[in-house]
């Protein structure tokens, strides 16, 4: 295609403002496609946001995306910041602090607090409320996150404060060895105890879900009831391994879904606002001597009133 023009940079308050001129080797293209070949390291999707919110002008005019382009035509591109890049920023927000020392903070997440920023949630997350509290994670990657809990799902999460302990804690994940039992809510008539060895991937047709599916990474959990209800179950869950949504997709599997689970509980009234799961237990080698650790978390207030519900309704 030849040498193109390489975009001049100015920096305004606005935004990252790049100013460049069509090459003769891109006229004729339309105004999306030429910008796709001028501006690298940003989407098509991105760029065709920006033309349409009237953030790319052409002779000073905004175009639309199927616009063709002409040799020599001076063009802006305002580069807004993206919800994305200003995420991972300190937000005052309260954080249950079980335990902490030199290594490591063990929370206690309330159900409704997302882990990460991500799409939908880029601020008021876990991570923004640990940059608060301890602003030097800010050099770890992550903020020293090693592992997550759904954003409707309560309780332990462990978070390193060193490298060192960032790595061991990582290790351990890996290795299978950190012990993370949960409390769980289930429809139905389980067995007294049980495995699910199934492996997990996405769904097929719907991205936004997992399920079980041939060629998923191998995921186990081991459950067994505490407690029956005349329609549902008191389960603890064991994990082995740590996969996106694996207890809610394993119990579903098996045909005991979670209470409250809007994704994976199928059609239906529901009898709890979120995914009745409790992140209960949680042991691990401690990264600064190796001994073993282990913290509880209460059932939070929601699930204790779901519990005392269903025992109403139990028969006598």
């Amino acid at each position: 295609m030849g040498n193109l023009e390489k975009p001049s940079r100015n920096y305004t308050a606005s935004g990252d403002l790049l100013r460049f001129t069509i090459p003769a080797e891109l006229a004729g293209n339309r105004l999306d496609q030429a910008l796709a070949k001028l501006v690298p390291g940003h989407s098509r999707s991105r760029l065709a946001t920006l033309i349409r919110e009237g953030q790319v002008t052409v002779g000073g005019l905004a175009m639309e995306a199927k616009s063709k382009v002409r040799s020599g035509e001076a063009v802006e591109v305002n580069l807004l910041p993206r919800p994305e890049d200003e995420a991972h920023g300190p937000e005052e927000i309260a954080l249950a602090v079980v335990h902490e020392d030199e290594e490591v903070l063990v929370i206690d997440k309330p159900p409704g607090l997302v882990v990460h920023p991500g799409s939908g949630n880029w601020q008021g997350t876990m991570l923004n409320a640990l940059l608060h509290h301890l602003p030097q994670l800010k050099r770890l990657p992550r903020a020293g996150i090693v592992h997550r809990l759904d954003k409707d799902t309560s309780g332990l999460l462990v978070v390193a404060k060193t490298e060192e302990a960032q790595f061991s804690l990582v290790n351990q994940l890996k290795d299978h060895s950190v012990q993370r039992t949960y409390l769980a809510v289930v429809r139905g008539k389980p067995p007294a105890e049980g495995t699910v060895n199934a492996p997990i991937g996405r769904h097929p047709t719907q991205r936004t879900r997992m399920a079980v599916v041939h060629g998923g990474k191998p995921a186990v959990t081991h459950y067994h009831v505490i407690r029956r209800y005349p329609a549902h179950a008191l389960v603890e869950c064991r994990l082995e391994t740590g996969r996106t949504h694996q207890i809610r997709v394993h119990m579903a599997s098996a045909g005991f879904p979670l209470e409250g689970d809007a994704v994976y509980a199928g059609r239906g009234p529901q009898r709890f606002p979120r995914q009745a799961l409790h992140a209960w237990r949680l042991a691990f080698a401690h990264p600064g001597n190796g001994k073993l650790v282990s913290f509880e978390s209460p059932q939070p207030e929601d699930f204790h009133a779901l519990l005392a519900e269903l025992a109403v309704r139990a028969p006598a």
